[in-house]
């Protein structure tokens, strides 16, 4: 299915299932996550069980699968030690995607996004970013940039903005998906504070997200989602997002937490619970669902029942 076929789709009205975690499900399989750049380099080596990974995503119901690549900018793999194989490791992670796809039953029609997230060095054992080692902005343009080109010369076919949550370098992630030309779509992630508010996910500050929605441009990006953020503060988040962006709207959480470089599982959301979380969210308007870090195969067939009862 052609991107223009898909998005007619999501012109109609089609509810879409989106995959779960990929990062996480590597990790989750047994692949060591790098104590600098997290999933990015588990690419290599890996490739295999990544098409299995998306594969097993498909058979749950996924139209879209995300290839690994919300790690693999420069920033992050250089500092690794992998910054002569930055080329390698996207086409790897695309090019795992695409047999997924070209694997995929018949009859399913399937398109590949292209994962570009503003992560840059966070501190050891936490969610934060580390000031001293994050570049400057000229840098951290060039890196997004990078990444950018390499995932439309692999050949996926849009770029998703994901975990969107510091206006500077969402600008900037922003910019390098819409060079591209290829279609954008545009992942913002938030939290509430201490006093319930929906804000930015930014940890380092509390920050309002209205100053990252304020950057979604009226033409360029075809879908927004409220993406690795808490299943109970998804539905407000959705209705921030609605007053400032008239088109699809995803919606795909995280559950558990993250202590860099590992994934904590303990307190991931039964699938059985989240299905409920579905139903509201498409009865909001949401189109499109699925999961991000923590999230499983089993998150996926939950989201598909729910899209089957309708």
């Amino acid at each position: 299915m052609s991107y223009i076929q898909f998005k007619q789709r999501l012109e109609a009205g089609d509810v879409i299932v989106l995959d779960g975690g990929t990062g996480t499900e590597l990790e989750r399989r047994g692949v060591p996550m790098s104590p600098e750049a997290w999933c990015g380099p588990a690419t290599l080596g890996n490739a295999e069980l990544l098409t299995q990974i998306h594969l097993d995503y498909i058979n749950a119901g996924s139209d879209v699968i995300t290839a690994n690549t919300y790690a693999a900018n420069s920033m992050m793999l250089k500092p690794a030690g992998y910054g002569d194989k930055i080329e390698e490791i996207v086409k790897t992670a695309v090019d795992a995607a695409l047999r997924a796809r070209d694997l995929a039953p018949k009859g399913r029609n399937i398109i590949v996004g292209g994962s570009l997230s503003h992560m840059v060095p966070l501190n050891p054992g936490t969610d934060t970013v580390d000031q001293v080692r994050t570049p400057p902005p000229a840098q951290i343009a060039e890196s997004f940039h990078q990444l950018a080109q390499l995932l439309k010369a692999g050949g996926v076919d849009h770029i998703m903005l994901e975990m969107m949550y510091e206006e500077n370098r969402t600008a900037m992630a922003l910019q390098a998906a819409l060079d591209t030309g290829l279609p954008v779509w545009f992942g913002v992630a938030a939290r509430r504070n201490d006093a319930g508010k929906i804000i930015s996910f930014n940890l380092a500050q509390e920050s309002p997200l209205e100053a990252v929605l304020d950057l979604i441009p009226e033409k360029g990006v075809d879908v927004v989602s409220v993406m690795h953020t808490q299943p109970q503060a998804v539905s407000d988040t959705i209705s921030m997002v609605r007053k400032k962006f008239s088109g699809p709207i995803g919606a795909y959480p995280d559950s558990g937490y993250f202590e860099m470089p590992n994934w904590n599982f303990t307190e991931v959301i039964p699938a059985e619970k989240l299905e409920g979380f579905y139903a509201e969210w498409l009865d909001m308007g949401v189109q499109l669902i699925g999961g991000c870090c923590g999230l499983t195969v089993d998150h996926i067939h939950a989201a598909q029942r729910v899209k089957s009862s309708r």
